[in-house]
């Protein structure tokens, strides 16, 4: 039934102009804001909705990740633009926050409305 249809993801934040400026200008993805709610097209051709909700309480997962072909230049570039990656013990990321043991390499990071997203590249054969 819904097989075919052009479904989407989407998730909330405390602040929609806050957010639009962290999307946008900070990560550089084409957003698009109609009825109080921003669009973000992904390179991917897929579209991700983000619509403000007051009571927010952030994502105890990450809701959007970012295939990239070098974590380490972008790890890199992105702490150019503001962006501080979170340090897991748990998880032994290293210095600058990169999970480098099992599984692509994975370095997390949050929105302003401390959502968790992640740039992850495979690991190398």
């Amino acid at each position: 039934m819904l097989g075919r249809s052009k479904a989407f993801s989407g998730f909330a934040v405390d602040d929609i102009p806050r957010a639009r400026v962290f999307y946008e200008e900070t990560l550089g993805l084409d957003v698009t804001e109609a009825n109080g709610m921003l669009r973000l097209h992904l390179g991917s051709g897929a579209e991700v909705l983000v619509y403000p909700k007051p009571d927010h309480v952030p994502a105890t997962y990450t809701i959007l990740n970012f295939p990239v072909e070098d974590i380490d230049q972008a790890v890199d570039d992105l702490v150019r633009r503001g962006v501080s990656f979170e340090r897991y013990p748990r998880m032994e990321t290293d210095d600058r926050g990169i999970f480098r043991l099992d599984g692509p390499y994975i370095a997390w990071f949050t929105d302003p409305a401390g959502n968790t997203l992640s740039v992850l590249q495979d690991r190398p054969a």
